[in-house]
């Protein structure tokens, strides 16, 4: 007779991320979610993963791991101005990897779906010989012709990002043994972005995207996808107490080295109060740390004397 009880890939489903489902994912049962978006409203799609010694730490916290994970994703919607709606997650893991891990992975999970207001759509899991990889894929919704793109910079826009800059990168550092981190704000910004979903961005800015590959390398992004140079003054970087205490010599580390998951936003002169109203709204501040100018594409960087500022790269690169 044919054992009909759960084999376990479906059974750690079931036990971990069954939980985690909302109704479109229907009980996680079937090959497909079936959702209906809001009325009137355009769906936005992004994608991200991570692995296991690239993106995160083998023995960092699973529960942080996983909020990272949807955090990341998170982040990139803040940038488009959308709504989220819910995920597809995949999960690879060796055959070894214990039950708790995935307890407290799911975990993480639930605290921010109720956080952020997601639930899991569906996905999928298999065992790998290699790391761990995850990949998720989040959905979120925009009135139509309102999402926020890389393109539309115009030339005298301000350079505008939220938060502080190089802690995710400091972060990393510290993590490795490279930096002390006395009150753990920098280990904390690294394991745990803080993406910056609610401010209302949509005909405020002009281009967008958030800063996970470092300040300058994601700038000349979107001075690619407007045709426009930019110009930074790193007098004017927004940096935590702790990044501040690093000194000088970590600027470029600050600069290029990412895992910010801040908002880096192109705002026109006369939209730049309501990008404030908009931040104090949300409550998350907002600084304007150069301006985009007519010119072939690239960054400008200038340093504490004024003077360009030479970097050894321009960012993270995944490959």
């Amino acid at each position: 007779m044919f054992d009909s009880s759960l084999p376990a890939e479906f059974a750690l489903i079931a036990r971990h991320f069954g939980p985690l489902a909302g109704p479109a994912a229907l009980g996680l049962g079937d090959d497909a979610a079936l959702l209906v978006p809001p009325p009137g409203r355009e769906l936005v799609l992004t994608v991200d993963a991570m692995i296991a010694g690239v993106h995160f730490l083998p023995d960092d916290p699973p529960d942080l791991i996983g909020r990272k994970l949807l955090r990341v994703n998170l982040s990139d919607l803040a940038a488009k101005g959308a709504t989220p709606i819910g995920y597809l997650m995949t999960v690879a893991a060796p055959r070894d990897t214990p039950d708790g891990w995935f307890a407290r992975f799911a975990a993480g999970l639930a605290q921010d779906q109720q956080e952020y207001a997601v639930t899991l759509l569906g996905g999928d899991t298999t065992s790998t010989p290699g790391p761990i990889a995850l990949s998720l894929t989040i959905l979120g919704h925009v009135a139509p012709g309102t999402m926020v793109r890389r393109a539309g910079a115009q030339p005298g826009d301000g350079i505008w990002v939220t938060g502080t800059i190089g802690d995710g990168a400091l972060g990393l550092a510290v993590a490795l043994g490279k930096l002390a981190d006395p009150t753990g704000h920098l280990l904390q910004r690294y394991r745990l972005p803080q993406p910056r979903v609610g401010l209302a961005i949509a005909g405020v800015a002009s281009a967008g995207m958030d800063i996970s590959d470092g300040l300058v390398q994601d700038l000349g992004h979107l001075c690619r996808a407007s045709n426009l140079a930019a110009e930074v003054d790193t007098t004017a970087l927004p940096l935590s107490p702790p990044a501040q205490k690093a000194g000088a010599d970590w600027l470029p580390t600050i600069l290029t080295g990412g895992d910010d998951y801040e908002l880096l936003l192109s705002v026109p002169p006369d939209r730049e109060a309501a990008l404030r109203q908009a931040a104090r709204d949300a409550g998350m501040p907002v600084t304007r740390v150069g301006s985009f100018r007519a010119g072939p594409p690239g960054v400008m960087v200038r340093g504490p004397n004024g003077k360009p500022l030479s970097l050894a790269r321009g960012g993270w690169s995944h490959f």
